[in-house]
């Protein structure tokens, strides 16, 4: 091979090689950043599967039912509040590692499927008065972003 035909093929790598690892390489960093978030939905959703858990081992409380329950004893108040702690935690962690403002596609849906968890949670009257009081010391952003579902959530007065 003569210099000319090396001078061609180092143009051909250059113009259309090159350009072709970097698409190669942006594809690559693109789906490990989709498989991460994966990675992180799907803890999350464990550990909001292991909360339900938690739920089903005390079926005296009765937090499935839509009604705050009024007839609780000390201890099962107490149990209350410790599980609302525990979700609270959960879905702050949810919050800082899974929102963003402007999402779109996947991750919104993932986002969207976490605050309908929160909506459920809010709709509830004995978690929401515990609320305040459970969002002290978290994130300022996630405060904010639970306390608009918890209005949005309050029955409306005449």
């Amino acid at each position: 091979m003569n210099v000319e035909t090396w001078e061609l093929l180092s143009y051909v790598v250059t113009v259309v090689g090159l350009p072709l690892a970097i698409l190669t390489f942006l594809m690559e960093q693109r789906k490990e950043r989709e498989n991460e978030e994966e990675e992180v939905y799907q803890l999350l959703s464990d550990a909001y599967t292991d909360f339900l858990k938690l739920m089903m081992a005390n079926p005296d409380l009765k937090l499935r039912s839509q009604c705050e329950i009024t007839d609780l004893d000390e201890e099962q108040r107490e149990r209350v509040r410790v599980l609302y702690e525990i979700l609270i935690s959960l879905f702050e962690r949810a919050y800082l590692l899974a929102y963003e403002p402007d999402m779109s596609g996947k991750q919104l849906r993932r986002w969207r499927s976490w605050e309908d968890y929160m909506r459920e949670w809010c709709e509830r009257e004995d978690f929401r008065k515990l609320l305040p009081k459970l969002l002290q010391g978290e994130d300022p952003g996630f405060c904010a972003h639970i306390l608009l579902i918890a209005k949005s959530c309050q029955p409306t007065r005449s």
